[in-house]
Formats: C-alpha cells, sequence, structure tokens
C-alpha cells in the first residue's frame, strides 16, 4: 500500500464480528497513542448517515457513499482508529494497519446475549465469527501484509493486544 506522504500519524481500522471487543480495544488504544478514536456506528447516529432501520437487525442501515464522504478529510489527515463491525467499502488508501479481532464462539455468545441480542442478529453474528467472515473481508480488501487478527476473548488478550499496537503505532514510519 502506498502511504499518503501527508500524513505524520498512522491509521488503524479495528474491525470484526459486534462484541469482539472493537469499541473497547480502540478507546484503550486511543488513550494509550493519542490518536483519535471513530466509532462508525455513533457517526452513524449522530450525523444521520443512514438510509433508515433495519427491523429484522435491528440497527441503522449506514449510507456507505456518506460515511466516507464525512470522514475523507479526517482520514487523509491521519492519527485515526476506526472502529466498525464491516470493513470492504472503506477505501484502500485510508488505512496503515487493519485489526480484525476475534473471540471464541461461546464467549462471543455471552457477551452478545448480555447485550440484549437474539433470533436473526444473534444468530447472523454468531454465524460470521464461526466462518470468519470478517478476516476474509479484510484480506479480500486490503493488503495481506497489513492485516493482523487478534484473539479478543479475554481482559488479558486485549491488555495485550493494545500494548502490541501501541508498539506498533511508536515505530510506523511514512512511507515517502
Amino acid at each position: 500500500m502506498v502511504q499518503d506522504s501527508k500524513r505524520s500519524r498512522p491509521n488503524i481500522l479495528v474491525t470484526g464480528t459486534p462484541g469482539t471487543g472493537k469499541t473497547t480495544t480502540s478507546t484503550a488504544l486511543a488513550e494509550s497513542t493519542q490518536l483519535r478514536h471513530i466509532n462508525i456506528g455513533e457517526l452513524v447516529r449522530e450525523k444521520n448517515l443512514h438510509d433508515g432501520w433495519d427491523d429484522e437487525l435491528e440497527c441503522h442501515v449506514i449510507n456507505e457513499d456518506l460515511v466516507c464522504d464525512e470522514l475523507e478529510d479526517i482520514m487523509e489527515q491521519g492519527g485515526n482508529i476506526v472502529d466498525y463491525h464491516g470493513c470492504d467499502f472503506f477505501p484502500e488508501r485510508w488505512f496503515d494497519r487493519v485489526v480484525v479481532l476475534q473471540t471464541e464462539n461461546s464467549v462471543l455468545y455471552d457477551r452478545l446475549t448480555k447485550r440484549g441480542y437474539t433470533g436473526a442478529k444473534l444468530t447472523n453474528n454468531i454465524e460470521c465469527e464461526i466462518f470468519q467472515v470478517m478476516l476474509e473481508e479484510a484480506k479480500e480488501s486490503y493488503p495481506e501484509d497489513i492485516v493482523l487478527a487478534l484473539k479478543s476473548d479475554t481482559i488479558e488478550d486485549i491488555t495485550r493486544n493494545i500494548a502490541i499496537l501501541t508498539d506498533w503505532v511508536r515505530n510506523w514510519q511514512p512511507r515517502s
């Protein structure tokens, strides 16, 4: 990937099935690195970047074009951690590292049921994790050398992941 020479700080995408710890990891990583945390779900709600509500999946149907338009200038500046469960619609040039968080199915099931997930929403998310849909999507959408899968079952896993990613940020150098 050719990095934008104007960026002095990297952009990271933290993705994974809902319940894998994206927001927890992104929030702690932002604190550790002083990068800006952008939670796409919150951004979509705050700025109405959606095309309505999906009753079956109980979520907004995001308008990917509006999201990308909203983020373009911020991403060009660098220094961002983008937190979202999808990754295939973001421009490849935006990211220097794509992190896919993965969680063991029984741990994920417990996390999602505690959030109130039921029916199709619960089943679809568990199946996505079983079949590693997010990892495959990331590998198909970005150069494999920037995609990193990390286990995210326990607090210890999350702490280790933050240390790994903080070290990576500190050592990142823009390519000219």
